[in-house]
């Protein structure tokens, strides 16, 4: 699609009132690629084949091969979880930055994956409800503040976000899942925010 054939979308869909984990939509302002038009250079840079039915993937295929590693690295991330940061936290990161941003679809998606392997819902909702100051226990504590820092000024995230993270229990290894997990998310945020907006769950 050439600059002057660029169409925005938009829709009278209701913007979601209140951050959730409940199933949020999403809406692109731009065009996706149809599916029946993807070849086989988007289908590898989607990953996924189940992906071609997902219009924020058939947008970003719009360049395949920045979405494949863009989509390796959120799979590295996020399931690569045999050694160092325990998958709920990793999790946790994300919706903490989701949270800060106020990316209401990337918080729903992450809530549930953080409660559903954490088995604490009634934190995870805290921190839904409450925002990043919600108390967590000095860990999850220890883990929000640390994606918030990175989330605000990632340049000012440093020694005390990682002694405090130290004295919570967390070792290197783990740290580093964290950043990884907290920093892509911050990253991912403003690019769903950029093209498109959540929907209310139906």
């Amino acid at each position: 699609m050439s600059a002057t054939e660029t169409v925005l979308l938009h829709t009278d869909a209701a913007h979601p009132h209140d951050f959730t984990r409940a199933e949020v939509g999403w809406a692109p302002h731009l065009p996706p690629l149809p599916e029946e038009e993807l070849t086989e250079r988007h289908l590898d840079g989607l990953v996924d084949a189940a992906r071609a039915k997902n219009d924020y993937f058939r947008l970003l295929a719009r360049d395949p091969e920045v979405l494949k590693a863009r989509t390796l690295v959120d799979k590295d991330i996020f399931y690569n979880a045999s050694e160092g940061l325990p998958r709920a936290e990793r999790e946790l990161a994300a919706t903490a930055a989701s949270r800060r941003n106020g990316c209401v679809f990337c918080a729903s998606v992450h809530s549930r994956f953080a409660a559903h392997h954490s088995k604490r819902v009634d934190d995870v909702d805290l921190l839904l409800d409450e925002g990043v100051d919600a108390e967590l226990g000095e860990r999850w504590n220890a883990v929000v503040a640390a994606s918030v820092a990175l989330t605000d000024t990632p340049n000012a995230f440093g020694e005390d976000e990682i002694v405090r993270l130290r004295a919570a229990g967390l070792d290197d290894l783990e740290i580093s899942d964290l950043i990884h997990g907290a920093a892509f998310f911050n990253w991912a945020n403003r690019l769903m925010l950029s093209i498109g907006r959540p929907v209310a769950p139906a």
